[in-house]
């Protein structure tokens, strides 16, 4: 081989902790680059792989010849490429599998890099013309004119799909008759017809947020707005981004879920007459395919999605922006476990652009770095327009007498506020009927056949589940140890309250919004549009009401039970208190009405509790800030979790206490290892789990040690009977 004929450095979507060389074959070098895919030879099969580098030497011993390319010029940029490549190193993550992740799954499969368009279906004039009503033995078809009528501008299969399941042979009916039309379009969101919405006038923490971010536009830094809740910071986000796009650039924002912002999509809409493109897991392939397109040529202005979103690629990146920084949505659980704020941060850094960091309750890791200086601290201290904070009170329920949850005081308050025309929203993080099922007479109790864990009475289906690996059973009728009939529901879910509030309030209409009852298409939306046109005047939900909405209507917020968050293994728990806490809190009161807040609890004199009701987060943050330098926590100390489980309940623990054993000879000093331990939960899903934590003061002590080790642990016999993962920065404990 010539020495002018480089080596081809690929990365293969397989779990092995390397690149793999390639010869170039029958392909001309000088028309490769870093970014393009290759189709390769790996072991017996073809695959996909994504060209890193050109290198001049290779360790490989016979290095293959790749078998062709599938693009003409690379899929990503470079800073996009030197992203991957740190965060592969910095979650010691295989390259392979951190690359093909941030792809849409058509380019995985070696898809050309095309739009096509995405399916869009609208009335014809003729379609236009017919009367639903009319179509009594066709309700579908029926259903799908009313839908087309009410949406001229035609649907997208996605979004008939959120509406109406199994519409398509129906929507075959009303074709062949000449009703309906199906086009292709661009997978954006184009702005609203008419003029834009003027941007309103900023009040003056607003507007001096907004001027400190303008002058660092065009380089890199980290901004943390930290404005309470209904201050107003989607204003400054939406100044900002209007400065970004008069210099021409794109703007990328994150948020944590999309489903739960569809406001703030419209206020994009009306505020900027640009194309918007939408990332999320709601998506078809092919839109999620045209919408990362459009956003990597440049044609969407605007890029909304959520986690991983961070890594679509932009022709002319200009800003970042992270919605509800704060949000353990943002921290990817399974597979590849990175943090999209922390790869946000870092993104911004080598595309030498700003990142804003938007929350009304900041992690406690982004408040350290403010205080440190790394970041702009901007504050928004007072509510946008008339609005004013809400009134807090903490309910002591200890000794009185409880209606599935809800004290007399709670149903007291929420009389008044109904009668005076509020709305009324209740938050308790519980979904299902009941927390676990007991037999009064001999105290068993319906556990999980496949994990350490109750399971959750849902009663309108009779049916007992558990949120840990969802497995699911029929209701016992009798106690299967004593055979009695006496079991009680335990403790209160969603389901168990709104039976209660039915019962209380009869001429009250209700909604109940968490993961049971928004599972069919559309369900969120119309259940949201309720509580906005004022129908319902009773909101019950989980942290799904937490994020993101405004309702402007209501008056009284009531947490039902925070007691969860004040004792717990995970020194995390507290924090993630708080932050519920206030943001749901901060649904009350946000238009001219006064609004009030009760908290229920059998603690009412915790002390973490009392300092928030008193003097509010900043000072929850400090005291937490001041334990966790105390207990040499995070961001104190970096930590590392190294899990492992198997069915066989021996395995985990052996595999871990030899991992210890191999971590202590490569004699890093700097890391402290903790274990190895049985998880908190140890047996889920019919594995048994355990875990070995790593704890070091410098982050560099601990990849140092990270990088050898992993590599070692890849290639053990032992390791290969275990499944094992790290999560570096966990944010869960368990």
């Amino acid at each position: 081989m010539s020495r002018r004929t480089p080596y081809l450095r690929i990365a293969v979507p397989t779990p092995l902790r390397r690149a793999f060389d390639y010869l170039p074959g029958e392909l001309a070098t000088d028309g490769l680059a870093p970014g393009m895919r290759l189709r390769v030879p790996f072991g017996r099969t073809t695959q996909v792989g994504l060209l890193l580098a050109l290198a001049a030497h290779s360790d490989a011993r016979r290095p293959r010849p790749v078998t062709a390319c599938i693009d003409r010029r690379p899929l990503l940029p470079a800073s996009l490429l030197a992203l991957l490549r740190w965060a592969s190193d910095y979650y010691a993550h295989p390259i392979g599998e951190v690359v093909f992740g941030a792809l849409p799954s058509l380019l995985r499969q070696g898809e050309p890099a095309e739009r096509r368009g995405v399916e869009h279906w609208r009335l014809t004039c003729r379609g236009a013309m017919q009367e639903p009503d009319r179509l009594t033995r066709a309700p579908r078809q029926a259903a799908l004119l009313r839908l087309l009528a009410e949406h001229p501008e035609g649907l997208s299969a996605s979004a008939l799909n959120e509406r109406q399941d199994n519409w398509r042979p129906g929507m075959r009916k009303l074709a062949e008759k000449d009703w309906v039309q199906r086009e292709q379009r661009p997978a954006l969101l184009l702005p609203e017809s008419g003029p834009s919405d003027e941007a309103p006038a900023l009040n003056a923490e607003q507007q001096a947020a907004l001027d400190g971010l303008r002058t660092g536009l065009g380089r890199f830094g980290v901004g943390l707005l930290d404005g309470v809740t209904g201050s107003g910071k989607t204003e400054v986000y939406l100044g900002l981004i209007g400065e970004v796009l008069a210099r021409g650039r794109q703007a990328l924002v994150l948020v944590p879920e999309i489903g739960l912002t569809p406001q703030l999509l419209d206020r994009f809409r009306r505020r900027f007459p640009v194309p918007i493109a939408v990332l999320h897991s709601g998506l078809s392939d092919r839109e999620r395919l045209d919408a990362w397109l459009a956003a990597r040529d440049g044609e969407a202005a605007i890029v909304i999605g959520t986690r991983s979103a961070v890594f679509t690629p932009l022709a002319r990146p200009g800003v970042i922006i992270l919605d509800e920084e704060h949000d353990a949505s943002f921290k990817q659980q399974e597979g590849f476990r990175y943090s999209a704020r922390d790869v946000a941060v870092k993104r911004a850094q080598l595309e030498d652009v700003p990142v804003l960091l938007g929350s009304a309750t900041p992690s406690l890791e982004t408040l350290h770095n403010a205080r440190q200086g790394r970041y702009a601290h901007l504050r928004l201290r007072e509510r946008a327009g008339t609005a004013r904070p809400p009134e807090l009170a903490v309910l002591d329920v200890r000794k009185q007498p409880m209606s599935s949850g809800l004290s007399l005081a709670l149903r007291n308050a929420m009389r008044r506020h109904l009668d005076a025309s509020g709305q009324v929203l209740l938050f308790l993080n519980r979904r299902g009927y009941a927390p676990t099922l007991l037999c009064h007479d001999c105290g068993w109790v319906a556990q999980c056949r496949r994990c350490d864990a109750h399971m959750t009475l849902f009663a309108g289906q009779k049916r007992l589940r558990c949120h840990h690996c969802g497995s699911e059973r029929p209701a016992d009728p009798a106690c299967p140890d004593c055979k009695s009939t006496a079991l009680s529901p335990v403790g209160a879910g969603t389901e168990r309250l709104e039976e209660a509030l039915r019962e209380h309030f009869p001429d009250t209409a209700r909604v109940r919004i968490d993961r049971d009852t928004t599972r069919r298409k559309g369900a969120l939306q119309a259940l949201l549009d309720s509580v906005h046109s004022g129908e319902a005047r009773i909101l019950v939900g989980t942290q799904m009401l937490a994020k993101g909405h405004h309702f402007p209507e209501v008056t009284l917020v009531g947490l039902v039970d925070v007691d969860q968050g004040l004792f717990s293994a995970d020194f995390r728990a507290t924090e993630r208190m708080a932050q519920l806490v206030t943001q749901v809190a901060g649904r009350a009161g946000r238009a001219e009405r006064p609004g009030q807040v009760l908290i229920q609890t059998h603690h009412p004199d915790h002390p973490l509790l009392q300092l928030l009701l008193r003097e509010g987060y900043a000072a929850f943050a400090q005291a937490a800030l001041a334990e966790r330098r105390q207990a040499n926590l995070p961001p104190f100390s970096h930590l590392a979790l190294l899990r492992a489980e198997a069915v066989d309940g021996d395995l985990p623990l052996r595999f871990l206490r030899h991992a210890r054993e191999q971590a202590e000879t490569l004699q890093v000093r700097g890391v402290q290892l903790l274990g190895p331990i049985p998880a908190p939960m140890e047996r889920r899903a019919g594995r048994v789990r355990a875990q070995l934590l790593l704890q070091a003061d410098r982050r560099a002590d601990l990849h140092r040690l990270l990088g050898p080790w992993l590599q070692q642990l890849e290639t053990d016999r032992l390791g290969r009977r275990v499944r094992w993962s790290i999560d570096v920065d966990p944010q869960e404990m368990f």
